[in-house]
């Protein structure tokens, strides 16, 4: 199935394909800063595929932090934090903030509290690698 979201503004869209149906993935809240911060609710499929399409790159924030391996994509028009992108060996892998997916009420199981901390930075890359979903960026104007 082909499931769509978009920003709050409609800079950028995301297409997330999954066999996975909404109700029976795995919703992890992480508990670091910028996902509290943000009301992060995020799923990963590593047998899916996430496209994120942006109207101009100058309308997305790729943010980093400590350890600063991925980056989170968070629309500068409107504030809305779309998904973690790990690029890792001309490949790229992401998890997806369901809050900006169009149906996110279908994502019915009950959210999932995870921490991170303690993972050496190999550790997490190669779980992020394993986990997350295999994503396409596209700008669609520079």
């Amino acid at each position: 199935m082909k499931l769509h979201g978009q920003c709050h503004c409609g800079a950028a869209e995301v297409s997330f394909e999954t066999e996975i149906a909404p109700k029976d993935h795995v919703v992890r809240t992480c508990q670091c800063s910028f996902c509290r911060k943000h009301g992060a609710r995020t799923i990963a499929d590593p047998n899916g595929r996430l496209d994120v399409s942006i109207r101009q790159d100058d309308q997305i924030a790729r943010y980093q932090f400590a350890p600063a391996t991925v980056d989170f994509l968070v629309c500068k028009g409107c504030g809305t934090y779309l998904c973690a992108v790990l690029n890792a060996d001309d490949v790229s892998y992401s998890t997806l903030n369901i809050n900006v997916m169009d149906d996110r009420a279908a994502f019915s199981s009950v959210d999932a509290p995870v921490s991170y901390d303690g993972e050496t930075t190999a550790d997490r890359i190669a779980r992020r690698i394993s986990v997350w979903t295999p994503t396409r960026v596209v700008v669609a104007g520079g």
